[in-house]
């Protein structure tokens, strides 16, 4: 339905933390980008979005403008703010930058160690998406796989630079027709990245990662050229 974000920030309200209301704000609506609920050129309105967070337009307008720092937002001369359409340049940046801060989160547990609970419970989240052909609800279980995996490296601000690319990554996969064809070979990627690391097997690890960010790349590279 066309309201289900609106409904979704609704809910979002009552588990806000404590941040600043502008970060607040901000971050409820990139935790909607990352689930898919709000898709490139969705049109942002002030008045509803103020409503169901409970904020002011004066807030409302500081974390779209911190939203558009991050590019997912872009506002358009007498016609609004609107979710950010990216293209072939944006994913090769973004698919550079996690190639270093992913392979990084995997050399920092080789060297500390961690638990990887939080990695499984995103597998056996995409895997239960899977079961019930919602493919959708898959390509969130793995946004929170890559989440989780780079939370391993313990660093606070690696995981704020995570959420702001993953909330990119998601708009880039609506360009994809068939999401299932796109994200149901990555949960096999998954359970073998988790095998890996259990094993501590970590340059392996590190070559799958790799060779799955690749392959991804490539795959939204030619839809976007398509």
């Amino acid at each position: 339905m066309a309201d289900d974000w609106v409904a979704a920030l609704e809910a979002q309200r009552e588990q806000m933390g404590r941040a600043s209301a502008t970060d607040k704000v901000a971050d409820a609506l990139r935790t909607r980008i990352i689930e898919g609920d709000l898709r490139p050129g969705v049109r942002l309105s002030e008045e509803r979005i103020g409503r169901a967070l409970g904020v002011s337009r004066n807030t409302l307008r500081e974390a779209f403008h911190l939203l558009g720092h991050e590019g997912l937002v872009v506002r358009e001369f007498n016609r609004g703010v609107f979710v950010r359409s990216l293209g072939a340049t944006d994913v090769r940046d973004l698919y550079a930058f996690r190639r270093v801060l992913e392979t990084a989160a995997v050399r920092r547990l080789a060297e500390r160690g961690g638990d990887l609970t939080g990695v499984r419970a995103a597998v056996d989240e995409g895997g239960r998406a899977a079961a019930d052909g919602d493919w959708r609800a898959l390509g969130s279980a793995n946004m929170h796989f890559h989440a989780e995996l780079t939370a391993l490296a313990g660093i606070r601000r690696l995981d704020d630079a995570m959420r702001q690319v993953l909330a990119q990554m998601r708009l880039v996969f609506a360009a994809m027709d068939d999401p299932r064809t796109f994200h149901q070979p990555y949960l096999a990627h998954n359970r073998e990245l988790v095998e890996l690391l259990d094993a501590g097997r970590w340059a392996e690890a590190e070559e799958s990662l790799l060779a799955y960010l690749e392959t991804a790349e490539s795959q939204l590279l030619t839809a976007l050229a398509a």
